[in-house]
């Protein structure tokens, strides 16, 4: 929180920056005349507007540089989920014994393609990718494509679920029966 306010803090150094030089000049451009100031308070507050969009500039690169390093990292970790999740389709393909025609029409299935684009993909007719999808959710023990997509998101969610609920349900279990003395 208050890393918030000192952005924020800043942000007003510079906007008060910004309008010292801007009414300055526009007061210059329409002839507006001002009582002058004493040289060596002039001299002050244009070094301090001066300075304030200096560090503004610092804090404004310093911020870049750190979104930058977070975005690099979330396509990081995209990067490994996408590679996780291409594993994840091998793996479970192979289990299921998929030719490879049927592990072209389920990665489509998966995408999300209806059954006319995945024919027209794979030109091959409609009738004949019915029939490889009817194998595949056959294979993988499932009705249809909802439950076939249903399988994939449960297990990319497993280990982080059970991490999960594992503490919770452990505390929540007595340790074991109790003697009853009678």
């Amino acid at each position: 929180m208050t890393g918030r306010w000192f952005i924020y803090g800043v942000l007003m150094i510079q906007a008060l920056s910004a309008l010292f030089f801007v009414s300055d000049i526009a007061a210059s451009l329409l002839g507006i005349y001002l009582a002058p100031l004493p040289w060596e308070v002039r001299e002050l507050l244009e070094i301090g507007a001066t300075l304030g969009l200096l560090f503004g500039i610092g804090l404004g690169g310093m911020l870049l540089g750190r979104l930058l390093r977070e975005r690099n990292l979330a396509q990081e970790r995209l990067r490994r989920a996408s590679g996780a999740f291409m594993d994840l389709l091998e793996e479970r393909f192979g289990e299921w014994a998929l030719t490879p025609a049927e592990r072209d029409v389920a990665l489509f299935a998966i995408k999300g393609m209806s059954t006319s684009e995945i024919a027209m993909l794979r030109a091959t007719s409609e009738g004949t990718v019915k029939a490889q999808t009817n194998a595949i959710y056959r294979k993988a023990g499932v009705t249809g494509r909802p439950q076939l997509l249903s399988l994939f998101i449960d297990d990319l969610m497993r280990d982080d679920v059970t991490d999960q609920i594992r503490p919770r349900a452990a505390a929540a279990v007595p340790a074991g029966p109790t003697a009853v003395a009678a």
